[in-house]
């Protein structure tokens, strides 16, 4: 399945950071593949974030049979947040859909998300996946629920898991917001905070498919509770922008 012709802007970009997953990177290709060929043409950006495995190795290999992935690679590590912003803003098409490289999100529910985001019409700028039946360890869910609580409580996002990497948005709303690290997991209040709505679509978790977490899980507290205060401060701040008339 090829569904990408020479030359045709992609329906759809999808964008999937990867460190040291030299195990996962062709079976989630295949799925990526199945999940997407029906929406119309595609292109798969993977951001290769420092990897020292095969990653980039087996990227190449199936880079020479698939018109539509693409490898873009750092050098150096610059983590999760700076790998799915590399990889938008390399995207050509106007909506992108992201998700982890481990294979805990299940590609099947990225036309759920797509067709969620459409249906909303213009000024719905993200469809958030919220995972069910998670398969992290109790402690990681405790985490999660912990975060998700304290950051529900004080933005008042209205949504109950934005640690998810199933997205998928608009690349010019994702490109209008105030970049940091861990920006992934505030996207639901800021996109809010552009003027935008958010939609939700459950998807079902599954376990990782090979290996073991490359990128942190959200715990380094301090650091969480700087940026919870930080966006926080955004959206105190942000003030209408004034309607505007050429003359």
């Amino acid at each position: 399945m090829t569904n990408a012709i020479a030359g045709q802007t992609p329906v759809i970009s999808i964008v999937v950071p990867v460190k040291n997953e030299q195990g996962n990177i062709a079976p989630l290709v295949a799925e990526i593949t199945a999940a997407v060929f029906s929406l119309g043409p595609y292109e798969v950006i993977y951001v290769n974030d420092g990897s020292t495995d095969r990653t980039g190795e087996i990227l190449g290999e199936l880079k020479a049979t698939r018109p539509w992935l693409r490898h873009i690679r750092h050098q150096e590590s610059g983590g999760q947040s700076a790998a799915v912003r590399t990889g938008v803003r390399h995207a050509r098409a106007d909506i992108v859909c992201t998700l982890d490289g481990d294979g805990q999100n299940d590609p099947a529910f990225i036309p759920a998300l797509y067709q969620a985001l459409q249906a909303g019409g213009t000024l719905t700028g993200l469809a958030q996946g919220q995972r069910v039946g998670r398969k992290d360890t109790a402690f990681k869910r405790f985490q999660s629920r912990f975060a998700n609580k304290v950051r529900g409580a004080i933005l008042k996002d209205g949504t109950r898991d934005t640690g998810c990497g199933l997205k998928c948005f608009r690349r010019e709303a994702y490109l209008s917001l105030p970049y940091f690290d861990a920006i992934h997991r505030f996207m639901p209040a800021l996109i809010v905070r552009e003027g935008y709505r958010v939609v939700h679509v459950d998807v079902v978790d599954r376990p990782r498919l090979t290996g073991v977490s490359n990128y942190g899980f959200f715990n380094r507290l301090w650091v969480g509770i700087l940026d919870l205060g930080g966006v926080w401060w955004l959206i105190r701040r942000k003030k209408p922008t004034p309607v505007a008339n050429e003359v």
